[in-house]
């Protein structure tokens, strides 16, 4: 039986690797189908996340839909132009994310969880350029370099990252460009090194940690990308 608008209501899925899920919509004609199409992606989300990540993370996933967006806005702190957040107690969707296609709701379901099952060991300044890139890593499909791969062959800056509009898709565009790039020339377990040196407690700057775990200087590993761009 449905629940009526503005009724919260938690389904439990069982999950690979044991895991579970605990979706909670909290009312809204479009609330449990978006519950449901999130429950469809959840499994492959977490085979991707674990495949990556390891299996070090938490065993339950919750998951929390929104029927309004000043609901996102003070569950997850979240802006009108994004489709999801993760916050210390779960994944938080937008109602918009409903009118998303299945393999862009599938997309961010991943990134989501990645952030969800690497929030343990991301400290709060850690650099968003590599946290958002490699969320996007685990989420995003892959795909030969764009024409304008010499363009996009530079980090954003966290106001980048942060500032609505194009500028941040373009940013999110730079970052997941990075990630994949140092996958593929250094090897995932390399990038996962990265993200755990430059993003944990105690981290050093950027440069030293791309110096520690991946053996040379970011401007050498930034222009070894920029010719993998436009290769």
């Amino acid at each position: 039986m449905k629940a009526p608008a503005g009724t919260a209501v938690t389904t439990t899925v069982a999950l690979p690797g044991g895991r579970t899920g605990a979706l909670r919509g909290l009312g809204g004609a479009r609330s449990q189908p978006l519950i449901d199409r999130i429950t469809a992606a959840l499994p492959g989300a977490v085979e991707a996340v674990t495949a990556f990540w390891g299996t070090d993370w938490p065993g339950e996933i919750v998951v929390v839909v929104t029927e309004s967006n000043e609901q996102f806005r003070v569950l997850a702190n979240g802006s009108a132009d994004i489709a999801a957040a993760t916050t210390a107690d779960g994944m938080v969707f937008a109602p918009g994310a409903a009118d998303m296609s299945a393999t862009a709701l599938g997309i961010v379901v991943r990134h989501e969880l990645f952030h969800y099952a690497a929030r343990a060991q991301t400290v709060a300044d850690a650099p968003l350029w590599l946290t958002e890139g490699v969320a996007d890593y685990v989420g995003r499909p892959a795909q030969p370099p764009p024409p304008d791969g010499a363009r996009l062959a530079q980090l954003p800056t966290d106001a980048d990252l942060q500032t609505p509009g194009p500028a941040r898709s373009d940013a999110y565009d730079r970052a997941w460009w990075f990630s994949r790039f140092v996958a593929e020339r250094y090897g995932a377990p390399a990038l996962k090194a990265l993200y755990l040196r430059a993003c944990g407690a105690g981290h050093p700057d950027p440069a030293t940690a791309v110096r520690e775990t991946l053996g040379t200087d970011l401007d050498e590993v930034v222009a070894q990308w920029r010719a993998w761009m436009t290769r």
